[in-house]
Protein backbone atom coordinates (compact mmCIF):
# COMPACT_ATOMS: atom_id res chain seq x y z
CA UNK A 1 0.00 0.00 0.00
CA UNK A 2 1.45 3.18 -0.94
CA UNK A 3 0.33 6.32 1.42
CA UNK A 4 1.46 10.20 0.89
CA UNK A 5 1.40 12.44 3.68
CA UNK A 6 1.02 16.29 3.50
CA UNK A 7 4.05 17.34 4.67
CA UNK A 8 3.68 20.38 6.70
CA UNK A 9 6.37 22.94 6.80
CA UNK A 10 5.37 25.03 9.61
CA UNK A 11 1.86 25.87 11.07
CA UNK A 12 -0.13 28.84 10.26
CA UNK A 13 0.14 30.21 13.27
CA UNK A 14 3.70 29.69 13.25
CA UNK A 15 3.96 31.49 9.95
CA UNK A 16 2.93 34.87 11.83
CA UNK A 17 4.61 34.33 14.44
CA UNK A 18 7.89 33.74 12.73
CA UNK A 19 8.73 30.43 13.50
CA UNK A 20 9.69 27.74 11.19
CA UNK A 21 9.17 24.71 11.09
CA UNK A 22 11.28 21.39 10.92
CA UNK A 23 10.22 20.39 7.33
CA UNK A 24 11.56 23.63 5.46
CA UNK A 25 15.03 21.80 4.72
CA UNK A 26 12.79 19.01 2.93
CA UNK A 27 11.73 21.70 0.20
CA UNK A 28 14.11 21.99 -3.21
CA UNK A 29 13.63 25.59 -2.73
CA UNK A 30 16.47 27.10 -0.49
CA UNK A 31 14.46 30.36 -0.47
CA UNK A 32 11.42 29.38 1.13
CA UNK A 33 13.73 28.21 4.35
CA UNK A 34 14.61 31.90 4.44
CA UNK A 35 10.83 32.92 3.76
CA UNK A 36 9.73 31.35 6.66
CA UNK A 37 12.60 32.79 8.90
CA UNK A 38 11.44 35.91 7.26
CA UNK A 39 14.96 36.76 6.25
CA UNK A 40 15.81 38.55 2.80
CA UNK A 41 16.21 36.38 -0.11
CA UNK A 42 18.41 38.95 -2.16
CA UNK A 43 15.91 39.01 -4.66
CA UNK A 44 16.10 42.50 -7.19
CA UNK A 45 13.29 44.54 -5.10
CA UNK A 46 12.40 45.96 -8.63
CA UNK A 47 9.72 43.55 -9.51
CA UNK A 48 8.91 42.41 -13.74
CA UNK A 49 5.80 43.88 -14.36
CA UNK A 50 3.70 43.30 -17.42
CA UNK A 51 3.14 46.57 -19.46
CA UNK A 52 -0.12 47.54 -20.23
CA UNK A 53 0.83 48.14 -24.09
CA UNK A 54 -1.85 50.68 -25.05
CA UNK A 55 -1.87 49.12 -28.76
CA UNK A 56 -2.30 45.52 -27.49
CA UNK A 57 -4.89 46.71 -25.20
CA UNK A 58 -6.86 48.41 -28.26
CA UNK A 59 -6.36 45.40 -30.32
CA UNK A 60 -7.85 43.27 -27.39
CA UNK A 61 -11.01 45.48 -26.88
CA UNK A 62 -11.52 45.04 -30.42
CA UNK A 63 -12.29 41.33 -30.15
CA UNK A 64 -14.42 42.29 -27.29
CA UNK A 65 -16.39 44.28 -29.44
CA UNK A 66 -17.69 41.08 -31.15
CA UNK A 67 -19.30 39.55 -27.71
CA UNK A 68 -22.55 38.82 -26.93
CA UNK A 69 -23.58 39.72 -23.73
CA UNK A 70 -27.36 40.04 -22.01
CA UNK A 71 -28.72 43.64 -22.51
CA UNK A 72 -27.53 45.69 -19.98
CA UNK A 73 -24.36 44.35 -19.02
CA UNK A 74 -20.88 45.64 -20.10
CA UNK A 75 -17.35 43.76 -21.20
CA UNK A 76 -13.57 45.53 -20.58
CA UNK A 77 -10.03 44.74 -20.69
CA UNK A 78 -9.87 44.54 -16.97
CA UNK A 79 -5.63 43.48 -17.84
CA UNK A 80 -3.27 41.87 -19.94
CA UNK A 81 -1.92 39.23 -17.85
CA UNK A 82 0.23 36.44 -19.72
CA UNK A 83 -0.90 32.87 -20.16
CA UNK A 84 -4.07 33.88 -17.68
CA UNK A 85 -5.53 30.93 -15.84
CA UNK A 86 -7.44 30.35 -12.73
CA UNK A 87 -7.76 33.47 -10.28
CA UNK A 88 -8.08 34.66 -6.69
CA UNK A 89 -9.60 37.96 -5.34
CA UNK A 90 -8.38 39.39 -2.16
CA UNK A 91 -11.14 40.01 0.64
CA UNK A 92 -9.73 44.15 1.22
CA UNK A 93 -8.01 45.48 -1.21
CA UNK A 94 -9.27 43.63 -4.17
CA UNK A 95 -5.73 42.07 -5.41
CA UNK A 96 -6.15 39.12 -8.44
CA UNK A 97 -3.75 36.94 -8.39
CA UNK A 98 -3.89 34.96 -11.70
CA UNK A 99 -2.32 31.78 -11.90
CA UNK A 100 -0.64 30.42 -15.16
CA UNK A 101 0.27 26.74 -16.46
CA UNK A 102 3.77 27.90 -16.41
CA UNK A 103 5.85 29.04 -13.40
CA UNK A 104 4.54 32.18 -12.55
CA UNK A 105 1.55 34.25 -10.29
CA UNK A 106 0.67 37.38 -11.22
CA UNK A 107 -0.58 40.28 -9.03
CA UNK A 108 -3.18 42.48 -10.57
CA UNK A 109 -3.98 45.75 -8.90
CA UNK A 110 -6.47 48.68 -9.70
CA UNK A 111 -5.10 50.87 -7.67
CA UNK A 112 -7.30 54.27 -8.78
CA UNK A 113 -10.51 51.92 -8.39
CA UNK A 114 -11.68 52.80 -11.47
CA UNK A 115 -12.20 49.11 -12.76
CA UNK A 116 -8.93 48.81 -14.99
CA UNK A 117 -6.05 47.51 -13.38
CA UNK A 118 -3.36 49.38 -13.12
CA UNK A 119 -0.22 47.07 -12.46
CA UNK A 120 0.03 43.52 -13.10
CA UNK A 121 3.43 42.09 -11.78
CA UNK A 122 5.31 38.80 -10.60
CA UNK A 123 3.96 38.07 -7.18
CA UNK A 124 6.72 36.28 -4.78
CA UNK A 125 8.98 36.14 -7.42
CA UNK A 126 11.65 34.64 -4.94
CA UNK A 127 10.00 31.92 -5.24
CA UNK A 128 10.09 28.71 -7.82
CA UNK A 129 6.72 27.28 -8.98
CA UNK A 130 5.83 24.71 -11.24
CA UNK A 131 1.81 24.87 -12.83
CA UNK A 132 0.98 27.33 -10.48
CA UNK A 133 -2.65 26.82 -11.89
CA UNK A 134 -4.80 26.75 -8.58
CA UNK A 135 -5.30 29.52 -6.19
CA UNK A 136 -7.70 30.60 -3.77
CA UNK A 137 -8.25 32.70 -0.63
CA UNK A 138 -9.64 31.45 2.53
CA UNK A 139 -11.86 34.42 4.54
CA UNK A 140 -9.33 35.46 6.93
CA UNK A 141 -6.92 36.45 4.50
CA UNK A 142 -4.55 33.67 3.60
CA UNK A 143 -3.70 32.72 -0.26
CA UNK A 144 -3.06 29.29 -1.38
CA UNK A 145 -1.54 28.04 -4.31
CA UNK A 146 -2.10 24.55 -5.61
CA UNK A 147 0.85 23.52 -8.14
CA UNK A 148 1.33 20.48 -9.96
CA UNK A 149 2.92 18.25 -7.11
CA UNK A 150 2.88 20.81 -4.19
CA UNK A 151 0.65 23.50 -1.92
CA UNK A 152 1.91 26.80 -0.77
CA UNK A 153 0.74 29.11 1.38
CA UNK A 154 1.16 33.07 1.51
CA UNK A 155 -0.62 34.67 5.27
CA UNK A 156 -1.15 38.42 4.61
CA UNK A 157 -0.78 37.79 0.87
CA UNK A 158 -2.50 41.80 0.43
CA UNK A 159 0.33 42.84 2.82
CA UNK A 160 3.31 41.13 1.61
CA UNK A 161 2.87 41.02 -2.43
CA UNK A 162 4.25 44.98 -3.27
CA UNK A 163 7.73 43.06 -1.84
CA UNK A 164 9.38 40.40 -3.55
CA UNK A 165 9.65 38.28 -0.38
CA UNK A 166 6.71 37.04 1.11
CA UNK A 167 5.62 35.30 3.94
CA UNK A 168 5.35 31.56 3.17
CA UNK A 169 4.05 28.05 4.29
CA UNK A 170 4.39 24.39 2.26
CA UNK A 171 1.20 23.35 3.50
CA UNK A 172 1.61 19.78 1.19
CA UNK A 173 5.03 19.24 -0.55
CA UNK A 174 4.12 16.64 -2.32
CA UNK A 175 0.22 16.17 -3.94
CA UNK A 176 0.94 12.19 -6.45
CA UNK A 177 3.92 9.95 -6.63
CA UNK A 178 6.64 11.33 -8.34
CA UNK A 179 6.35 8.39 -10.85
CA UNK A 180 2.46 9.74 -11.90
CA UNK A 181 3.51 13.02 -12.48
CA UNK A 182 2.48 14.31 -15.72
CA UNK A 183 1.96 17.08 -18.36
CA UNK A 184 -1.43 15.95 -19.17
CA UNK A 185 -4.11 16.99 -16.84
CA UNK A 186 -1.76 18.21 -14.06
CA UNK A 187 -3.22 21.70 -13.27
CA UNK A 188 -4.94 21.57 -9.83
CA UNK A 189 -7.55 23.85 -8.58
CA UNK A 190 -8.22 24.58 -4.81
CA UNK A 191 -10.83 26.49 -2.96
CA UNK A 192 -11.55 26.77 0.66
CA UNK A 193 -14.79 25.12 2.01
CA UNK A 194 -17.43 26.20 4.41
CA UNK A 195 -15.92 23.35 6.91
CA UNK A 196 -12.84 26.04 6.54
CA UNK A 197 -10.92 22.48 4.60
CA UNK A 198 -8.50 22.82 1.82
CA UNK A 199 -9.82 21.02 -1.19
CA UNK A 200 -7.82 20.29 -4.21
CA UNK A 201 -8.49 19.10 -7.63
CA UNK A 202 -6.23 16.09 -8.62
CA UNK A 203 -6.73 15.24 -12.68
CA UNK A 204 -5.32 11.89 -13.80
CA UNK A 205 -3.55 12.01 -16.45
CA UNK A 206 -4.83 9.34 -19.12
CA UNK A 207 -7.86 10.02 -21.65
CA UNK A 208 -9.11 6.33 -19.78
CA UNK A 209 -6.68 5.36 -17.14
CA UNK A 210 -5.64 1.38 -17.16
CA UNK A 211 -7.20 -1.16 -15.11
CA UNK A 212 -4.15 -1.42 -13.30
CA UNK A 213 -4.01 2.43 -11.97
CA UNK A 214 -7.21 2.33 -10.60
CA UNK A 215 -6.33 0.68 -6.92
CA UNK A 216 -3.68 3.55 -7.06
CA UNK A 217 -5.50 6.17 -7.88
CA UNK A 218 -8.73 5.29 -5.96
CA UNK A 219 -6.15 5.51 -2.48
CA UNK A 220 -5.02 8.60 -3.58
CA UNK A 221 -7.35 10.90 -4.85
CA UNK A 222 -6.21 10.66 -8.35
CA UNK A 223 -9.07 11.58 -10.68
CA UNK A 224 -10.76 12.60 -7.76
CA UNK A 225 -10.94 15.53 -5.06
CA UNK A 226 -9.09 15.88 -2.24
CA UNK A 227 -9.07 17.72 1.27
CA UNK A 228 -7.62 18.51 3.74
CA UNK A 229 -7.18 20.36 7.06
CA UNK A 230 -5.28 24.29 5.77
CA UNK A 231 -2.32 23.25 7.58
CA UNK A 232 -2.22 20.22 5.18
CA UNK A 233 -3.20 17.22 8.39
CA UNK A 234 -5.76 14.97 7.69
CA UNK A 235 -5.53 14.61 4.11
CA UNK A 236 -8.59 12.23 2.56
CA UNK A 237 -10.38 11.67 -0.67
CA UNK A 238 -13.78 13.79 -0.91
CA UNK A 239 -14.67 12.55 -4.37
CA UNK A 240 -14.04 9.49 -6.66
CA UNK A 241 -14.95 8.85 -10.31
CA UNK A 242 -13.84 12.24 -11.51
CA UNK A 243 -11.71 12.28 -14.84
CA UNK A 244 -9.96 15.80 -14.88
CA UNK A 245 -11.83 18.83 -12.95
CA UNK A 246 -10.24 22.32 -13.23
CA UNK A 247 -12.89 24.12 -11.76
CA UNK A 248 -15.21 23.81 -8.04
CA UNK A 249 -17.15 26.11 -5.98
CA UNK A 250 -19.01 25.54 -2.78
CA UNK A 251 -22.96 26.72 -2.53
CA UNK A 252 -23.53 29.66 -0.23
CA UNK A 253 -27.03 28.31 0.45
CA UNK A 254 -26.21 25.20 1.48
CA UNK A 255 -22.83 24.21 1.34
CA UNK A 256 -22.93 21.74 -1.33
CA UNK A 257 -19.36 21.68 -3.46
CA UNK A 258 -19.93 21.90 -7.37
CA UNK A 259 -17.32 20.48 -10.15
CA UNK A 260 -17.26 21.06 -13.63
CA UNK A 261 -15.28 17.84 -15.39
CA UNK A 262 -14.05 17.38 -18.86
CA UNK A 263 -14.84 13.86 -20.60
CA UNK A 264 -13.43 10.82 -22.23
CA UNK A 265 -11.81 12.29 -25.49
CA UNK A 266 -12.06 10.55 -29.02
CA UNK A 267 -15.79 8.89 -28.91
CA UNK A 268 -17.04 11.48 -31.55
CA UNK A 269 -18.52 15.14 -31.77
CA UNK A 270 -21.31 14.86 -29.80
CA UNK A 271 -20.48 12.32 -27.20
CA UNK A 272 -19.94 12.13 -24.12
CA UNK A 273 -21.28 15.92 -22.70
CA UNK A 274 -19.01 17.23 -20.61
CA UNK A 275 -20.09 17.61 -16.88
CA UNK A 276 -21.31 19.89 -13.86
CA UNK A 277 -21.07 17.74 -10.66
CA UNK A 278 -23.11 18.01 -7.46
CA UNK A 279 -21.19 16.31 -4.43
CA UNK A 280 -23.84 16.35 -1.19
CA UNK A 281 -20.80 14.66 0.91
CA UNK A 282 -18.06 13.17 1.11
CA UNK A 283 -17.58 9.59 -0.24
CA UNK A 284 -19.13 10.10 -3.92
CA UNK A 285 -18.15 8.53 -7.04
CA UNK A 286 -19.18 10.37 -10.01
CA UNK A 287 -18.61 7.44 -12.83
CA UNK A 288 -15.35 7.62 -14.01
CA UNK A 289 -13.84 6.10 -16.15
CA UNK A 290 -16.92 3.70 -16.33
CA UNK A 291 -18.47 6.20 -17.47
CA UNK A 292 -17.40 8.94 -20.51
CA UNK A 293 -19.38 11.50 -19.82
CA UNK A 294 -23.22 11.88 -18.31
CA UNK A 295 -23.84 8.06 -19.01
CA UNK A 296 -21.96 7.39 -22.19
CA UNK A 297 -20.10 4.23 -21.13
CA UNK A 298 -16.48 3.88 -22.19
CA UNK A 299 -15.26 1.01 -24.76
CA UNK A 300 -12.28 0.63 -21.82
CA UNK A 301 -15.23 -0.64 -19.42
CA UNK A 302 -17.92 -1.48 -20.65
CA UNK A 303 -17.93 -5.07 -20.18
CA UNK A 304 -16.89 -4.02 -16.12
CA UNK A 305 -19.27 -3.27 -13.55
CA UNK A 306 -19.54 0.15 -12.72
CA UNK A 307 -19.77 1.09 -9.17
CA UNK A 308 -22.81 1.07 -7.29
CA UNK A 309 -24.57 4.83 -6.43
CA UNK A 310 -22.45 6.79 -9.39
CA UNK A 311 -23.71 10.13 -8.79
CA UNK A 312 -24.50 11.39 -12.80
CA UNK A 313 -24.15 15.05 -13.26
CA UNK A 314 -25.96 17.62 -12.63
CA UNK A 315 -25.90 19.14 -15.78
CA UNK A 316 -24.99 17.97 -18.61
CA UNK A 317 -22.78 20.62 -21.11
CA UNK A 318 -22.03 19.96 -24.59
CA UNK A 319 -19.37 17.61 -25.97
CA UNK A 320 -15.78 18.59 -25.68
CA UNK A 321 -16.07 22.61 -24.67
CA UNK A 322 -14.29 22.27 -22.24
CA UNK A 323 -15.94 23.31 -18.81
CA UNK A 324 -13.59 24.85 -16.42
CA UNK A 325 -13.66 27.48 -13.79
CA UNK A 326 -16.81 28.50 -12.34
CA UNK A 327 -18.28 30.50 -9.45
CA UNK A 328 -21.59 30.99 -7.78
CA UNK A 329 -22.97 34.45 -7.74
CA UNK A 330 -23.43 35.84 -4.69
CA UNK A 331 -23.44 39.82 -5.60
CA UNK A 332 -26.11 42.71 -5.64
CA UNK A 333 -25.12 44.24 -9.14
CA UNK A 334 -26.53 41.87 -11.49
CA UNK A 335 -30.00 41.50 -11.79
CA UNK A 336 -32.23 38.81 -9.33
CA UNK A 337 -32.40 36.05 -11.77
CA UNK A 338 -28.26 35.59 -11.48
CA UNK A 339 -27.95 35.70 -7.97
CA UNK A 340 -27.41 32.36 -6.06
CA UNK A 341 -26.54 31.06 -9.83
CA UNK A 342 -23.90 29.59 -11.64
CA UNK A 343 -21.34 31.38 -14.10
CA UNK A 344 -18.41 29.26 -15.63
CA UNK A 345 -16.21 29.22 -18.50
CA UNK A 346 -15.89 27.27 -21.65
CA UNK A 347 -12.76 26.95 -22.66
CA UNK A 348 -13.51 25.73 -26.26
CA UNK A 349 -13.19 21.99 -27.93
CA UNK A 350 -10.15 21.01 -29.99
CA UNK A 351 -11.14 16.84 -30.26
CA UNK A 352 -14.41 18.23 -32.67
CA UNK A 353 -14.66 18.81 -36.31
CA UNK A 354 -16.43 21.50 -35.24
CA UNK A 355 -15.16 24.02 -32.56
CA UNK A 356 -17.99 24.62 -29.86
CA UNK A 357 -17.35 26.35 -26.43
CA UNK A 358 -14.99 29.61 -25.83
CA UNK A 359 -18.03 31.35 -23.95
CA UNK A 360 -18.89 31.87 -20.46
CA UNK A 361 -22.41 29.42 -19.25
CA UNK A 362 -24.63 30.36 -16.34
CA UNK A 363 -26.55 27.94 -14.27
CA UNK A 364 -29.76 28.83 -12.50
CA UNK A 365 -30.13 26.88 -9.24
CA UNK A 366 -33.21 25.64 -7.75
CA UNK A 367 -34.52 26.73 -4.31
CA UNK A 368 -33.75 22.23 -3.42
CA UNK A 369 -30.19 22.99 -4.64
CA UNK A 370 -30.37 21.20 -7.83
CA UNK A 371 -29.49 22.44 -11.20
CA UNK A 372 -32.32 25.19 -13.16
CA UNK A 373 -31.46 26.66 -16.75
CA UNK A 374 -28.37 26.12 -18.69
CA UNK A 375 -27.88 28.70 -20.98
CA UNK A 376 -25.24 31.36 -22.99
CA UNK A 377 -24.34 34.02 -21.25
CA UNK A 378 -21.23 35.84 -22.96
CA UNK A 379 -20.46 34.27 -26.20
CA UNK A 380 -18.17 35.76 -29.13
CA UNK A 381 -14.65 34.48 -28.73
CA UNK A 382 -15.23 32.37 -31.61
CA UNK A 383 -15.23 32.67 -35.27
CA UNK A 384 -17.84 30.55 -36.42
CA UNK A 385 -17.45 31.47 -39.75
CA UNK A 386 -13.55 30.40 -39.73
CA UNK A 387 -13.71 28.20 -36.68
CA UNK A 388 -10.64 30.28 -35.10
CA UNK A 389 -10.46 31.26 -31.27
CA UNK A 390 -10.40 34.73 -30.66
CA UNK A 391 -10.22 34.22 -27.30
CA UNK A 392 -10.34 31.28 -24.38
CA UNK A 393 -12.01 31.98 -21.11
CA UNK A 394 -10.76 29.69 -18.27
CA UNK A 395 -11.58 30.93 -15.27
CA UNK A 396 -14.85 33.29 -13.45
CA UNK A 397 -14.34 35.20 -10.29
CA UNK A 398 -16.94 37.42 -8.23
CA UNK A 399 -15.03 41.29 -8.02
CA UNK A 400 -15.68 42.84 -4.49
CA UNK A 401 -18.42 45.42 -6.59
CA UNK A 402 -20.34 42.89 -7.68
CA UNK A 403 -18.84 42.54 -11.41
CA UNK A 404 -17.18 39.49 -12.53
CA UNK A 405 -13.77 38.61 -14.56
CA UNK A 406 -13.03 36.38 -16.55
CA UNK A 407 -9.48 35.01 -17.45
CA UNK A 408 -8.34 34.02 -20.54
CA UNK A 409 -5.25 32.54 -21.43
CA UNK A 410 -5.21 32.62 -25.42
CA UNK A 411 -5.19 36.87 -25.50
CA UNK A 412 -3.61 36.57 -22.01
CA UNK A 413 -6.45 39.07 -20.48
CA UNK A 414 -8.46 38.97 -17.73
CA UNK A 415 -11.77 40.53 -18.49
CA UNK A 416 -14.53 42.49 -16.62
CA UNK A 417 -18.22 42.06 -17.22
CA UNK A 418 -20.35 44.41 -15.26
CA UNK A 419 -24.59 45.27 -14.86
CA UNK A 420 -24.99 48.66 -16.10
CA UNK A 421 -28.83 48.07 -16.60
CA UNK A 422 -28.06 50.23 -20.18
CA UNK A 423 -29.39 48.81 -23.20
CA UNK A 424 -27.65 49.51 -26.31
Amino acid sequence: MIRIQPICALSLAAVLAGGAGSVAAQTLDPNIERLQEFKTTGTDLEIETVTQSEERAANIRRILEEINLPPGFEIDLYAIVPDARHMAVGNNVGVVYVGTRKTRVYAVTDRDKDRVADEVKVFAPSVEMQVPNGVCFSRDGFLYVAEHNRVLVFPAAEFFYESPDVAIGVVADQLVPEEEESFNHGARTCDIGPDNKLYITLGQPYNVPPKEKLELYDELGIGGIIRMNRDGSEREVYARGVRNSVGQDFNPANGELWFTDNQVDGMGDNIPPGEINRATGPGQHFGFPWYGGGDVRTNEYKDSEPPADVVFPEVETVAHAADLGMTFYTGRQFPEKYRGGIFNAQHGSWNRTEPIGARVMFTSVNEDGSAGDHEVFADGWLDEETGEYLGRPVDVVQFLDGSILVSDDLTGAVYRIAYTGVEE
